[in-house]
């Protein structure tokens, strides 16, 4: 099964509009807890059934995305956010995070040839991303055997064949 957080229910579409499409400002500490909210409705109806009827999830963003953009991004510190989120989702953690990593400034460049306009993440300065992609290489770093960390500058067979054999690995 495939989904995304947020938006992977009709409630995280809602919240999706709010967090990444909402013109002016959303206090630091509300954003990390309407993306909580989204988290625990989205494992409550989705994830948690599926895994209960013996499905793969794959999921696009999670737990540590809020700990990487609110706690390192905002600065609300990610051991304030980490456990926010586990209480969200009663300490529902992933078997593996894939994490591909490209600093801010490739980063940027790839969204300047897609995109005409960003969302409100998207938009931030660059020393929020660079705070962000520290975020996620301190999560990876603290637990390399949930993480898969993948240079996204790889041509893409190169990153799809990585993740496979990580993949193929823990499904035996």
């Amino acid at each position: 099964m495939r989904t995304r957080e947020p938006g992977g229910t009709d409630l995280g579409v809602e919240i999706r509009g709010m967090v990444l499409h909402r013109r002016g400002h959303i206090a630091p500490r509300a954003e990390a807890l309407l993306y909580a909210a989204d988290r625990a409705h989205h494992v409550a109806t989705v994830v948690r059934p599926a895994l209960e009827r013996g499905d793969v999830v794959l999921q696009d963003r999670y737990l540590d995305s809020s700990v990487a953009y609110q706690g390192a991004g905002r600065v609300l510190g990610a051991d304030e956010v980490r456990t926010l989120s586990l209480w969200a989702t009663e300490g529902l953690l992933p078997d593996l995070t894939i994490l591909l990593d490209l600093d801010e400034a490739s980063s940027r460049a790839r969204l300047d040839t897609s995109r005409t306009e960003y969302d409100r993440l998207e938009a931030e300065a660059s020393d929020f991303h660079a705070r962000v992609r520290q975020g996620f290489l301190t999560l990876a770093g603290a637990e390399p055997e949930r993480f898969l960390v993948i240079d996204a500058t790889l041509p893409p067979d190169e990153i799809a064949a990585a993740i496979r054999s990580r993949v193929a690995t823990m499904l035996g």
